[in-house]
């Protein structure tokens, strides 16, 4: 079993072999986690003690999980223990863990969700959405859709988009969320 100095003094290796496996170097990941050169270089080399306040900000950089950085036993139990985001009528349940990347949520949206009318937004990512039950209106630029159980769509949020529950009864829907630029992409092979 290893002590706790073990698992600290491999800490460093391990946060150097991510930042090299993605090609980042310690200038950028100083700028995206704003903590120093010199602290991110000693902290690599074994020469600085790592501490919460440093790894949080590493692991939301490096997309893994905390428990990564610092080569936690595993649990056992490879449930995720959501907790559903209650917002304006709607339920959010997160699927997925990992701090920025693709982001996993199964969404209930009641019948007449929104409600008012179509007002389309527009932002940096892409979006991917499978309708689970019920159906899903779908506002695209000049497009207007509906999708039913077991249709999906993904679309690039620059564009002007809109969704809401045209009834009866409530939608499910599976729905993965891109990061800025990234993108998400289903495709059937042919034979």
């Amino acid at each position: 079993m290893d002590t706790l100095d073990d698992v600290l003094e491999a800490v460093g290796p391990r946060l150097r072999a991510l930042r090299v496996e993605r090609g980042t170097t310690l200038a950028q990941l100083s700028e995206s986690t704003g903590i120093s050169v010199s602290t991110l270089s000693r902290l690599e080399s074994g020469q600085r003690r790592p501490t919460l306040e440093l790894l949080l900000p590493l692991a939301r950089a490096h997309q893994v999980q905390l428990d990564e950085l610092v080569d936690a036993p595993p649990t056992g139990d490879p449930r995720i223990h959501a907790k559903p985001i209650r917002h304006n009528g709607t339920v959010h349940i997160p699927l997925t863990r990992r701090p920025g990347g693709l982001q996993a949520f199964k969404q209930i949206l009641p019948e007449g969700y929104p409600g008012g009318d179509v007002q389309q937004n527009m932002h940096e990512g892409y979006d991917w959405i499978y309708v689970l039950s019920g159906q899903l209106r779908l506002v695209l630029g000049d497009q207007d859709f509906v999708l039913k159980e077991g249709e999906v769509a993904e679309f690039d949020t620059r564009v002007p988009h809109w969704f809401g529950n045209p009834g009866p009864g409530p939608t499910e829907a599976l729905c993965l969320y891109g990061p800025q630029g990234e993108r998400m992409h289903v495709r059937a092979r042919t034979r």
